[in-house]
């Protein structure tokens, strides 16, 4: 053994030690810029200073606003297609007896069915919405052709789809 051994030992040592203290320097700003993308990316802490707690927390209340949000317009989407059967249905059946009264008041019926839990878009509001219910009552609905006749008055037997009960179950 000579005296170079240990020298080349606390070397050695002292290496890994500043190559570990890199690594965990790394490690750590790799976090503290994530916690800062985090931050960044939920809208009540956007460029606040805040602790890594309340990132957490705001962060998971943001989520899970999100998801509620997310769920109630995939069950208006859900609304709004059955909504769109039915009134497929009632036109189907419209344009094979345009005349028929039978068929007309089947038609009624599938649109004032109290069981329906479709949802008049004009109805719901939504957080994105922009207009205002007064606003989407005054937009006339569209009249649609059933025959080679005139289009139907107001007075027309054909109810408002606007006016359909809304079963609001979210």
């Amino acid at each position: 053994m000579s005296d170079d051994e240990p020298d080349v030992g606390l070397e050695s040592d002292a290496e890994k030690r500043a190559h570990h203290n890199a690594l965990e320097r790394k490690r750590r700003d790799h976090i503290k810029d994530s916690f800062n993308s985090l931050r960044d990316a939920v809208p009540n802490l956007e460029g606040e200073k805040a602790s890594r707690a309340q990132i957490l927390n705001k962060a998971t209340e943001y989520i899970q606003f999100m998801r509620r949000k997310n769920n109630s317009h995939q069950s208006d989407i859900d609304g709004l297609k059955r909504q769109n059967q039915q009134l497929d249905q009632q036109i189907r059946l419209l344009e094979k007896n345009p005349s028929d009264p039978l068929a007309l008041s089947n038609g009624l019926a599938l649109l004032n069915n109290p069981k329906s839990t479709t949802v008049s878009s004009f109805e719901r509001a939504s957080d994105s919405d922009s207009d205002s219910s007064e606003d989407r009552a005054r937009i006339p609905p569209k009249r649609l052709k059933t025959g080679d006749g005139p289009p139907p008055s107001e007075s027309s037997s054909v109810p408002n789809v606007n006016k359909l009960p809304v079963n609001n179950k979210t």
